[in-house]
C-alpha cells in the first residue's frame, strides 16, 4: 500500500511557532526525588494549536520525548497534565526517564461539534512534535535528531494510531485500549443496553462468574436476559466486567456525549426504531416498549443551579475516562418540582429528557439526574443532570415558569442503545456482528447508514500501515471498549507490513478500560506501570535494537472473547499470573472458627521481571501485605484482628518463568460466604522502590463458612 506520509514541515499552517511563556519549574516525584524542568508553552501563529514541553536538565536528558494523547481535545489540552501528581504523573515519569514532555490541545475546541477538521489532532500533534525536536536540539546544544514516541488511549488511542500510521513525526508508538473504526458509538450504546436490560440480572452473573462459582452465568437468568448476555458476549463485552453493575455502578459513560451527534446524523433513526418492523421498539412485548417512558407533567417550581466555579485548565481530566466529561454542563444542584411523577416499579429512569412542551423555554431540553416522591403530597423533585448537546441550562431555567407543561422520555436514550444492530460492517473480519449476518455473509437487521470515520475524531481509518515501532496495551475487562479491536488491529498490521514484527500486543488480565492508577479493589488493578514499562521497553527497542518481550500469545474465540494462553511459559506477555487457593481449592467449605490454608503461587513470564509485592486481604474490605525483602525472606505485615498462623514464603524458576509461593492461614468467626483476594505486583528489575513500573494482577478465592 502506497500513500503519502503527511511532513507537517511542509504545512504552511505550522510555520509559525511562538512561545509565550519559558521559565524554570520543578516536578516532585514519588518517594521525595525532585526534577527541576524548562516549562515552555507557545501555540502556532493563526492557529488554535497551543502546545506545552517539559525539558529535563541538560545532566538528565537522553535524547528523546514522550508525547501524551488526550482522548478529548479541548482548549487548554496542553497544560491538562501539570497538575497530575504521584503515580498519575505523566510529566514526571517523561523526565525520569531521561526524556522531554510535549502536549498540545491538537487545535480543537471540542471533540464534537462545529465545523472541524478531524485530520487537524494528529496532524497539528506531528507539528508540535517536530517543532519541540528543533528547540531541544537548540536548549541541549546539539545536531542529533531527538527520538519519539506517541502514546494515548481510548480516543487517545485512536489518534495515536493516525500518528503512527500516517506521519514520520514519531519512532514509535504506545497506544492503548484501543477501538476499532466500529467501535463508536457502538460499544457505548450496547454496554448501556446491557445495563438497562440486565439490571435484575447482575449479581447472579458476577457469583457465577467470581471464583469458586458455577461458571455458567447464563443458569439463572431469564430468557431476555440470558439473550442480552449472549448478544453482548459475542459482541466482546467481557462478562466479568459487569461486577461493576453489580456493585451498584452504573455509569454510561460518554454515551451523553455521543447521542447528540447520532441525533444530528441519523435523526430518522429514532423514529424508525418504534414503528418500523426489524427494529426492538416496534414490538410491543420488547424490554425497550416495557422500559419506555412517555410521561407528561407541569411545572411547580424552578429552583435555579449553583454558580459554578470557573474549571481549571490544569484540572487533569485527560484520561480515558473522563476527559469526555469536559463536554458536560452539571445541573450543579439545579432542580424542578412537578405536579406529577410516573408511577410504577422498576421504572427505567436513565436517559430521561425533559422537554418543556409551552411557555418561553418550549422545545429546550434538559437531561433529568434524579427523581424524589413526595410521601404526602402527587409529584416530587427531579434534578438536573450533565447536559450536553441539549439548552443552556441556566438560560433554559430562568424561561421556566410554574404551570409550565413538561415532558420526561428516554425514548431516544433506549433507541440509541440497540444501534449496534443496525450498524454491521460490511467488512466481515469484523466478526462480532457475525450474529447479525445471514450465512451469506448480508445483515439479518435493517440497516443505517456506517457512521462516517471522523466519528473516531482522526478523519482516516487504520490501515496498519505503522511507520514505527508500536507496543499495545489492551485490557481484558474493557467496560468501554472490546478486547478484540486490538487483534483487529494487529491483523491490519500484518495485512499492511507482511508480518507483527514491529508490533507488540500485551493482553492485561483484571484491567478495565480506565488509565488512572488509583483503579484497584477486591476485583480489578490497573494497567498503568504496564504501559509505562511499555513507553521504556519502546525505546529501548528503537534506539538500541533490544527486543521487547514477546506479545501475549491469545485466541479470539466465536464468543467474541480474547482467550489468552494458560500455560504462562508459552503465554509470554508482560503481567504475571497468580493463583490464590483456600485448602488448595477456588472454593473451600469450612466451619466457624476452622483453620483455613492459603496459597499463593505466581508465574511471572519469561523476562517479565520478579515478584516485588504481595498485597492480601481475608475479606473484600481486608488489606494485608506480604513483602519481599532483598533476601528473599518474606514479612507478613497484618494486623492480629484479621490473621492467625505464619507465612511461608519462596521463589523458584520453572522453564525460565520465574515463580513466586506464598502461604498463610485464617480462620472466620461467623457464617458466611467471604472471598480472599491476592494482589500481586512485578517489576522488570525486581526493583520494588520504583512507583512507575509495577506491573498488577490479582487473584481470588471463595471460602463458605457454616
Amino acid at each position: 500500500m502506497n500513500k503519502a506520509i503527511y511532513d507537517p514541515k511542509q504545512d504552511p499552517r505550522f510555520q509559525h511557532p511562538v512561545i509565550d511563556q519559558d521559565e524554570w519549574r520543578e516536578r516532585f516525584l514519588p518517594g521525595g526525588e525532585t526534577i527541576p524542568y524548562r516549562y515552555m508553552h507557545g501555540y502556532f501563529d493563526g492557529t488554535s494549536v497551543k502546545f506545552a514541553f517539559c525539558f529535563p536538565p541538560a545532566e538528565r536528558y537522553e535524547n528523546r520525548f514522550q508525547q501524551y494523547l488526550s482522548p478529548f481535545p479541548g482548549p487548554d489540552e496542553e497544560v491538562a497534565s501539570i497538575g497530575h501528581t504521584g503515580t498519575e504523573d505523566r510529566i514526571g515519569f517523561a523526565l525520569k526517564c531521561g526524556a522531554y514532555y510535549v502536549e498540545t490541545n491538537m487545535g480543537s475546541h471540542s471533540q464534537f461539534g462545529g465545523n472541524r477538521d478531524d485530520k487537524l489532532t494528529w496532524q497539528s500533534s506531528a507539528a508540535a512534535a517536530e517543532y519541540s525536536r528543533e528547540k531541544a536540539m537548540e536548549i541541549y546544544d546539539t545536531a542529533q535528531r531527538p527520538y519519539g514516541y506517541v502514546y494515548g488511549g481510548s480516543g487517545g488511542g485512536y489518534k495515536s494510531m493516525a500518528c503512527i500510521e500516517n506521519t514520520g513525526a514519531w519512532d514509535g508508538a504506545a497506544p492503548f485500549v484501543i477501538g476499532s473504526p466500529v467501535s463508536l458509538p457502538n460499544t457505548i450504546t450496547m454496554h448501556v443496553q446491557g445495563q438497562r436490560v440486565l439490571r435484575n440480572a447482575f449479581g447472579k452473573i458476577l457469583d457465577a462468574l467470581d471464583a469458586g462459582g458455577s461458571g455458567d452465568p447464563y443458569a439463572e437468568l431469564t430468557r431476555d436476559e440470558a439473550d442480552m448476555l449472549r448478544e453482548l458476549t459475542r459482541m466482546g463485552f467481557p462478562p466479568l466486567a459487569w461486577y461493576m453493575e453489580a456493585k451498584g455502578v452504573i455509569d454510561a459513560g460518554s454515551l451523553p456525549v455521543l447521542l447528540p451527534g447520532m441525533r444530528m446524523r441519523d435523526p430518522e433513526y429514532f423514529a424508525d426504531f418504534w414503528t418500523k418492523p426489524g427494529y426492538a421498539g416496534s414490538d410491543p412485548e420488547s424490554d425497550a416498549c416495557k422500559d419506555r417512558i412517555v410521561f407528561h407533567a407541569k411545572v411547580k417550581a424552578v429552583h435555579r443551579a449553583d454558580k459554578a466555579g470557573e474549571r481549571s485548565t490544569e484540572d487533569g481530566l485527560n484520561g480515558v475516562d473522563d476527559a469526555w466529561k469536559k463536554q458536560l454542563a452539571s445541573g450543579n444542584g439545579a432542580y424542578l418540582e412537578l405536579d406529577a411523577l410516573p408511577e410504577g416499579d422498576n421504572l427505567y429512569l436513565e436517559g430521561l429528557s425533559m422537554i418543556f412542551q409551552d411557555g418561553e423555554a418550549k422545545g429546550a431540553t434538559l437531561l433529568m439526574d434524579k427523581m424524589m416522591r413526595y410521601k404526602d403530597a402527587p409529584g416530587g423533585i427531579v434534578t438536573i443532570g450533565m447536559c450536553y448537546g441539549m439548552s443552556d441550562l441556566d438560560e433554559t431555567l430562568a424561561k421556566v415558569r410554574p404551570g409550565d407543561g413538561i415532558l420526561l422520555d428516554n425514548s431516544d436514550y433506549i433507541a440509541a442503545q440497540s444501534y449496534y444492530r443496525h450498524q454491521v460492517p460490511e467488512d466481515l473480519s469484523f466478526h462480532a456482528w457475525d450474529q447479525f449476518r445471514n450465512a451469506d455473509g448480508t445483515p439479518k437487521t435493517p440497516q443505517r447508514p456506517p457512521f462516517p470515520v471522523p466519528f473516531t475524531g482522526v478523519g482516516v481509518e487504520q490501515d496498519g500501515e505503522i511507520q514505527g515501532k508500536v507496543i499495545n496495551i489492551q485490557a481484558l475487562m474493557d467496560e468501554s471498549t472490546c478486547p478484540w479491536c486490538a487483534d483487529w488491529w494487529r491483523n491490519k498490521i500484518i495485512e499492511a507490513k507482511g508480518s507483527d514484527a514491529d508490533h507488540r500486543t500485551y493482553f492485561m488480565e483484571r484491567c478495565m478500560h480506565g488509565d488512572v492508577a488509583a483503579i484497584g479493589n477486591y476485583m480489578v488493578v490497573n494497567y498503568v506501570g504496564a504501559l509505562r514499562q511499555a513507553l521504556i521497553d519502546l525505546s529501548n527497542w528503537v534506539e538500541k535494537g533490544i527486543e521487547p518481550l514477546e506479545r501475549t500469545a491469545y485466541t479470539l474465540g466465536e464468543d467474541g472473547q480474547i482467550h489468552t494462553e494458560a500455560d504462562v511459559s508459552r503465554r509470554f506477555g508482560i503481567q504475571a499470573i497468580p493463583t490464590l487457593l483456600a485448602n488448595g481449592q477456588k472454593c473451600a467449605r469450612v466451619r466457624v472458627g476452622e483453620c483455613v490454608r492459603f496459597t499463593v503461587d505466581v508465574e511471572v513470564p519469561e523476562d517479565a521481571g520478579d515478584v516485588t509485592e504481595m498485597l492480601f486481604a481475608q475479606q473484600e474490605k481486608q488489606l494485608a501485605a506480604m513483602e519481599t525483602e532483598t533476601n528473599g525472606v518474606a514479612r507478613l505485615m497484618l494486623g492480629k484482628e484479621m490473621w492467625d498462623g505464619a507465612l511461608r514464603f519462596e521463589r523458584g524458576v520453572r522453564c525460565k518463568v520465574r515463580t513466586a509461593h506464598a502461604e498463610t492461614v485464617g480462620s472466620f468467626d461467623r457464617p458466611g460466604t467471604y472471598f480472599a483476594t491476592v494482589r500481586i505486583a512485578t517489576q522488570r528489575n525486581g526493583d520494588a522502590s520504583d512507583p512507575f513500573t509495577q506491573v498488577l494482577n490479582l487473584d481470588r478465592a471463595r471460602i463458605i463458612v457454616e
